[in-house]
């Protein structure tokens, strides 16, 4: 049984190209049987307030950035469009909120005007002086050192934000590994990520499996479960219609490997 797709991103996220809708979204996701899909576009901020913590650290930008706000009066247009085309498919809305630890006031501002069925956290900067830098400009600095301070500050991020249910791919600097990801060893950070699995395990949140990303391996979902872990999301992180539900069957087999199992419904989170 296929899970639900907790993470797909169309046209209105700022780093996926207009042409990809909600509607060709919709048309792989019903050619490969899922039982529902969200569309999770990114939030982020390159603007914040007074009582964002990123103000309080004295962030002042991103470095290099490309970010652009969600445009939600189409999103929801789009939305409504194919909840009524696609009546076979659950369509949830959702955000994957980046960095939400440090933008907490604003990501409540923006949620008050366009509640969501899904949330997920994701951090894919780290703060370097006063500018806020995407991971994968720091690895070439120093991967082992970035890698073990990015594992540090998801679980600062896990214990600092409750407004995400699902924690998104956890070793997200793995993508941009120098040498490629092939050279990753997710052995060499074991301890760092069972303090991740630990502190998401508290809170009772979701871990995701990212099939955009180099698959998690049946230990690293293992230790999730032995830190106290209950629930597993499945998540292509598709930015192209193509990629949603991608290797969702490999991801399956991992899954079921470390000891989870469908939920209550077809619908839900997968369960120890």
């Amino acid at each position: 049984m296929r899970p639900p797709d907790n993470h797909v991103h169309t046209g209105w996220s700022w780093d996926t190209p207009s042409s990809v809708t909600m509607a060709r979204a919709c048309e792989q996701a019903v050619a490969l049987g899922l039982p529902a899909i969200a569309f999770t576009e990114h939030l982020d901020f390159t603007v914040w307030g007074a009582d964002d913590r990123a103000t309080t650290l004295g962030l002042v930008d991103r470095h290099a950035s490309r970010h652009a706000p969600i445009d939600t009066e189409g999103y929801w247009a789009e939305l409504a469009e194919v909840r009524e085309r696609f009546p076979e498919l659950r369509i949830w809305s959702g955000v994957e909120a980046g960095e939400p630890h440090l933008f907490s006031a604003s990501i409540a501002a923006h949620l008050a005007g366009a509640p969501v069925d899904r949330v997920l956290g994701s951090l894919h900067s780290l703060h370097d002086g006063d500018r806020l830098y995407g991971v994968g400009q720091l690895l070439y600095q120093d991967a082992d050192g970035t890698m073990r301070r990015y594992l540090a500050e998801v679980v600062d991020m896990v214990e600092s934000s409750d407004v995400f249910q699902v924690l998104a791919h956890v070793d997200f600097p793995r993508r941009y590994w120098p040498g490629g990801p092939h050279r990753y060893v997710e052995k060499d950070y074991e301890e760092e990520y069972r303090a991740v699995f630990r502190a998401l395990a508290g809170t009772g949140r979701a871990l995701e499996v990212n099939t955009s990303s180099p698959l998690a391996s049946v230990d690293q979902v293992r230790w999730f479960r032995e830190e106290g872990g209950e629930a597993i999301s499945f998540g292509s992180d598709a930015h192209q219609p193509g990629a949603v539900g991608q290797r969702f069957d490999l991801a399956v087999d991992v899954v079921e490997a470390a000891g989870f199992r469908p939920g209550r419904d077809r619908f839900d989170f997968w369960h120890r």
